[in-house]
């Protein structure tokens, strides 16, 4: 029972410390110098949404560790790949200052996460469901960075704008 709910906190401490790192590339001064689009979330509603969407996926990873299933090492190796990505993205698009290559980060990163979608699905379908709001998310955040991007020089903007 005890090494049940220590995997479970394994895996938040995980999602923690992503948490924790990817807070450190705060929306600055130069964030708030861009053109956004009138949809772009308030700063308040990112603190929750992804407080939810990181204990979900933890909560996807553990599901998956406890089916004790040989292939779960596979499928969690793309639930730790996902998690090195998204703090990657944090840093290219407000460390860097390179919404461009945060954008193209974060193709690859959906890809990953749908992979890892599918990993789950084959070991727990629960596991699977949980990780579908952070590719919803994933996807919007993925689209108000292309639009961010073009509305600021970006690649499209010359065809767009």
């Amino acid at each position: 029972m005890i090494a049940r709910f220590a995997s479970m906190a394994a895996f938040l401490a995980l999602v923690v410390l992503a948490a924790a790192i990817s807070a450190n590339f705060e929306a600055g001064e130069w964030y708030y110098k861009l053109n956004l689009p009138s949809w772009t979330p308030p700063p308040w509603l990112f603190g929750p949404v992804w407080s939810v969407l990181y204990l979900m996926m933890a909560l996807a990873a553990w599901k998956v560790w406890l089916t004790g299933h040989y292939t779960r090492v596979g499928a969690l190796f793309w639930w730790a790949v996902q998690l090195v990505m998204n703090v990657a993205w944090s840093w290219l698009f407000f460390g860097l200052e390179r919404p461009g290559w945060a954008w193209l980060e974060m193709s690859i990163l959906i890809a990953v996460v749908v992979l890892c979608i599918k990993a789950f699905r084959l070991l727990s379908k629960p596991a699977a469901y949980l990780m579908a709001p952070y590719l919803a998310w994933l996807i919007f955040a993925w689209t108000l960075n292309l639009v961010i991007w073009t509305m600021n020089g970006g690649l499209f903007s010359k065809m767009l704008l």
